[in-house]
């Protein structure tokens, strides 16, 4: 069945992840963006020990890589990066930023890479070249005159530990903390719920885990386009008849089945391997709900095996010895209602009881999951109750069992381990402050959340952002552009131009840099970096194509003529030793933080990567108690700041094929089967029929929030889909502006993108 509706066509979605779609979707982004074939040949280099790391997600790297260890999605962002489109100056004499600013998310990037420095010149209306030296002055002398505490240091996840080291001092040899990223809108409920639990921000789990694991517990993540690479773990798993057991709101096609594009045998054949033994398509914001009902079940199980004189089922030695907080979440979990449970998730007791059996003969399970837990306004308590479930059988701390979160953007975590934060108790202020001999601010700074209210209260002075497509990504579009334009200064550290440089501070630069895939020529030769990946493995990666431009400098030479334009001289600092020779960064990184990086530069190329401690692998408990911590919930709602009446959908944002964050390669998603449009609107057939909407129907949603503030994104196509009766779903970011700021996870801040109550009008329809 196919059917068009203005320029969307709309086709039912049968093939598996990965197969012909792969490789056909490959094919086409190289030859559009007219990658050379040598080029091209760089994709045998992705993710090798000695190649580049991917710019794309951070999932793990092995020690002894695929001949093609690079997805599909992977090959699109070295294709973005490599692309031999460039635009410079001549490109914004012919285009004002009001005409810009009408043109839609795809098409500006689409245009190619940024080359030259440049300066919003507002009588034109024009971005005008500038030299760097003049773009470091003028930038350097207004960071100069502005209150120290009202300056914003963001950083999107790509930049290397090196530049992210050498930015997070600059910020605070600046004077604050301000360094929000883009953890603070993905994956601090993590940071937050694993730090409290069992002490730890980042996951237990490395790669040989899967070869030892029993079972896998799914949620949340939609593998086959946010981390593809991952498929080739569960297809391994999946051969051992090792059983996966997803909860996810959509039947996402990479968890469902994949046919592997590396093998020439399941090319030819078309064989697909089937992920999901069990798949349970959770109410959005039920996961609290969901896990509490395994966790029932695993208790009722447990007592019937002790009625029976059976072998317990609950690891009890393991939680006398290493667990805090049992007897209040035993004593909570009994108490909670089946009815309830079964509201609040969406799903029946049969199906919960029968995922807990599974759970209960597996003696090493693994708890995956992404965003589809941390956005939530309970996203730090669902992932403190991924953490219960696994301490019930004592599934942390043993082989082929843990806690694995799956990082978004490439180097997201790695920047957290070297100082990017906004909270001073997680920085080395006093090593810093015995390093470079200042005096480290002590306040705490602000998050991406509270940024945001700082512009919106105009409070904020200047916005430096290291990479990102902030305006953006974040909530509340509607005021936050209006404020954003109000900003005295704003810098944007870029490979492509997006939305960020056409919204943008009354004093605005754009500064071209160096990607990650390109050689790096300094005074010391041809230089590498390094990231962590999503398993806490450090990395080097090397750049192997020509820059885009000889006018382009790198990261760390941008952070440094910032920092020498704004900051006086230190004896201390020498950012130009730094950027002539990144492996002095490195050296500073190892000073910083010994117990991580020691001997940092001689183990950067340990294939497999190299790992920092993480102590709750080894059953060490880096908590308050000193224990592994039980907690109870506090609510088993969803979404309990922002409930509409009975008239409301429950809408969560998700992610194409065609994209990754708020890059948009493409209008198309073939998992879903919609083509040539973003603005579309995911509906279950019986919603459909509830409101009288039929397939192609276009219709607007409105935020169900009583505050005063309109939310609001018309022009939505109706496309039936197999989500839970009450929700409907839609692209992020195109819905980011129905998400109200204060709608975000409590104690982290993470914008509650997966849960937002909505009321559905039709076209033309009045609010």
């Amino acid at each position: 069945m196919s059917k068009h509706s203005g320029d969307v066509r709309i086709e039912d979605p049968t093939m598996p992840a990965g197969g012909w779609g792969s490789v056909g979707e490959v094919t086409h982004i190289l030859f559009d963006q007219r990658v050379a074939l040598k080029d091209s040949a760089l994709l045998l280099k992705q993710n090798k020990p000695d190649g580049y790391a991917c710019v794309s997600c951070a999932w793990a790297k092995p020690a002894n890589p695929h001949p093609f260890e690079f997805c599909e999605s992977g090959a699109k962002a070295t294709a973005w990066e490599t692309t031999s489109k460039a635009i410079g100056a001549d490109f914004f004499a012919r285009h004002t930023v009001t005409e810009l600013a009408t043109w839609d998310d795809h098409r500006l990037e689409d245009q190619g890479r940024l080359t030259v420095p440049m300066r919003y010149d507002p009588g034109t209306d024009t971005y005008r070249e500038l030299s760097w030296d003049a773009a470091f002055a003028e930038i350097g002398a207004a960071l100069r005159g502005m209150d120290r505490e009202q300056v914003v240091f963001y950083s999107s996840g790509r930049a290397s530990l090196e530049t992210s080291y050498m930015y997070a001092l600059l910020a605070r040899m600046y004077g604050n903390n301000n360094l929000p990223d883009s953890s603070n809108m993905c994956h601090e409920s993590t940071s937050v719920g694993l730090q409290k639990t069992i002490g730890v921000a980042v996951g237990t789990v490395v790669l040989e885990d899967f070869e030892q694991t029993d079972c896998i517990f799914f949620f949340g993540q939609n593998v086959g386009v946010n981390s593809p690479r991952m498929l080739h773990q569960l297809q391994a798993v999946r051969k051992r008849d090792v059983p996966i057991i997803t909860f996810n709101p959509l039947r996402e096609r990479g968890l469902v089945s994949f046919t592997n594009p590396q093998s020439p045998a399941e090319m030819l054949t078309g064989h697909e391997t089937a992920i999901s033994t069990q798949y349970h398509q959770v109410k959005p914001g039920g996961d609290t709900a969901a896990i509490m009902g395994l966790c029932k079940a695993i208790f009722d199980l447990d007592d019937a095996a002790l009625a029976s004189g059976r072998q317990r089922v609950l690891d009890t030695a393991f939680i006398q010895e290493h667990t805090e907080g049992f007897a209040d979440f035993e004593a909570a979990v009994r108490a909670c209602e089946w009815a309830d449970i079964e509201r609040e998730s969406g799903l029946w007791r049969p199906d919960l009881e029968s995922a807990a059996g599974v759970y209960c003969k597996s003696s090493a399970v693994m708890a995956v999951y992404g965003m589809g837990l941390t956005q939530h306004r309970n996203g730090v308590q669902n992932v403190a109750m991924v953490v219960n479930l696994l301490l019930l059988r004592g599934n942390i701390g043993k082989a082929g069992a843990g806690v694995c979160p799956v990082r978004g953007h490439s180097n997201v975590q790695g920047q957290r381990t070297v100082g990017i934060t906004e909270k001073p108790e997680l920085a080395p202020l006093d090593k810093l402050k015995e390093l470079y001999g200042f005096e480290p601010p002590r306040k705490q700074g602000m998050n991406t959340v509270e940024a945001c209210e700082g512009i919106l209260a105009r409070k904020v002075q200047a916005f430096i952002g290291l990479g990102g497509n902030f305006v953006r990504a974040v909530p509340e579009r509607g005021l936050m552009e209006a404020a954003w334009r109000e900003l005295p200064l704003t810098v944007q550290i870029s490979t492509k131009l997006n939305r960020n440089h056409l919204v943008h501070g009354k004093a605005s630069y754009i500064l071209p840099c160096l990607g990650r895939i390109e050689i790096d020529r300094q005074a010391g030769g041809a230089q590498d970096v390094t990231v962590e990946d999503s398993t806490a493995c450090m990395h080097g990666s090397r750049g192997m194509a020509e820059p885009a431009a000889p006018t382009l400098l790198s990261e760390p030479a941008i952070v440094a003529g910032i920092a020498k334009a704004t900051l006086d001289p230190n004896p201390r600092v020498d950012w130009d030793r730094w950027v002539g020779d990144y492996g002095t960064v490195r050296e500073a990184i190892e000073a910083t933080y010994p117990e991580i990086f020691h001997d940092f530069n001689a183990r950067m190329w340990t294939p497999g990567g190299f790992r920092k401690p993480v102590a709750a692998a080894h059953r060490v408990w880096k908590t308050e108690g000193g224990m592994a911590r039980f907690t109870v919930p506090e609510s088993l709602q969803g979404n309990p700041d922002l409930r509409g009446g009975p008239a409301t959908l429950r809408l969560f944002t998700v992610r194409s094929d065609g994209q990754f964050n708020t890059t948009i390669y493409s209008h198309d998603d073939r998992f879903r089967g919609v083509y040539g449009s973003r603005m579309v609107l995911f509906m279950a057939r019986a919603d459909m029929a509830s409101y009288a909407l039929a397939q192609g129907d276009v219709v607007a949603l409105r935020c169900a929030a009583q505050d005063g503030v309109e939310r609001r994104v018309d022009g939505l196509t109706v496309v039936p889909y197999d989500v839970p009766q009450g929700c409907i779903a839609g692209y992020f970011p195109e819905l980011n502006p129905l998400i109200p700021l204060w709608h975000h996870a409590k104690e982290s801040k993470v914008p509650a993108a997966k849960a937002i109550d909505v009321i559905l009008e039709r076209a033309g329809s009045a609010s």
